[in-house]
């Protein structure tokens, strides 16, 4: 399902743009980060007590600030890449997340893998060369990009930024709540947004030649996005965020099927070998749960100290020979000892 969403917003973004030359990604996200402003901000609003949104601000505002900016700027380069890269690239060092995605999870999260896990992303990422290789016996790698080098860093960083905002959303989902994480970056998520947009995209907006068709495209991609956002948590809370992002490899190949019919692409059939690839490795590292390593436990000196010297006044009682006084008629005393 997830990787249906994210595939709703690649059709219709890139309907957008070939068939109406709008090129708006922080406009699109902004509508996102607004509708979760509207539902969940305002679910926070009207609780009350410690898990109210002015107890959470008072305790924690910092640091969705630094979540709600990962989260934009990650969305944000991901899209500005393919202006200067090409989509093999995209594709290719979108996965760099992954493996920076299990390291912050090795070390935040404290998540201890095993060697099937790590043989399992290996066969992921199998799998996604696979698409590649496909894509350009295709004949999809129409532009070869303005400038590769800044597109290939713009990957780089997004994808490093979506493992930071999804290692922030497994944790804050197992140990607070849904309703915060989405809350929280519904708010700061659609400030940081609104700035970005009013610095960066106000004349592509004023271009738009707005009709109901457009209309309808954004709105069903801040459907998909909204539907994106509201469920991943759900399905982070019972696995982790390592195997969604191994799953939702899949969208681009959800995507490339949809684009045979809509933007007319040639078929091969290397795109179901990866999928079937894509789908035994994410099977596989399903099979065997990760595990969490417990902290290290502190010793206690006091404690420990009483029992060294409760032991040590047993050692010395069982040490120390019993000594026996005997009186006789005759006044005598008698001590004798074992």
């Amino acid at each position: 399902m997830l990787s249906l969403f994210i595939c709703g917003t690649a059709v219709t973004s890139q309907y957008l743009a070939e068939q109406y030359q709008v090129n708006t990604p922080m406009f699109q996200s902004f509508i996102n980060y607004s509708l979760l402003l509207l539902v969940y901000t305002t679910m926070l609003a009207l609780r009350t007590g410690i898990e109210s949104l002015w107890q959470i601000l008072k305790q924690r505002w910092w640091k969705y600030i630094f979540l709600g900016l990962a989260d934009v700027e990650a969305n944000y380069m991901i899209v500005k890449a393919y202006q200067y890269t090409t989509l093999t690239s995209v594709q290719l060092l979108d996965c760099f997340g992954i493996p920076v995605l299990m390291a912050l999870s090795w070390f935040i999260l404290r998540a201890r893998y095993k060697l099937i896990h790590f043989l399992a992303v290996a066969v992921c990422l199998l799998g996604v060369g696979t698409m590649v290789g496909a894509d350009i016996l295709a004949g999809r790698q129409d532009s070869e990009g303005s400038d590769v080098v800044i597109g290939d860093v713009l990957v780089l960083l997004g994808a490093s930024l979506y493992a930071i905002s999804n290692v922030s959303e497994e944790y804050i989902v197992k140990n607070l709540s849904r309703v915060e994480f989405l809350g929280m970056v519904g708010l700061f998520g659609t400030i940081i947004s609104g700035l970005q947009l009013a610095i960066v995209e106000h004349r592509e907006i004023m271009r738009i030649q707005w009709n109901w068709k457009i209309a309808l495209l954004f709105a069903v991609f801040a459907l998909c996005m909204f539907g994106l956002y509201s469920f991943m948590p759900v399905v982070i809370k019972v696995t982790s965020a390592t195997s969604v992002n191994l799953g939702i490899l899949t969208a681009d190949l959800y995507s490339l099927f949809f684009g045979l019919f809509i933007f007319f692409y040639k078929f091969s059939g290397l795109y179901i070998l990866s999928f079937v690839i894509i789908m035994v490795g994410f099977i596989l590292y399903c099979s065997t749960p990760t595990r969490t390593a417990e902290p290290t436990a502190l010793p206690q000196p006091s404690s420990t100290g009483l029992d060294n010297a409760a032991l040590k006044l047993d050692e010395n009682d069982s040490e120390t020979p019993a000594v026996t006084v005997q009186f006789t008629r005759g006044e005598t005393v008698v001590v004798s000892t074992d």
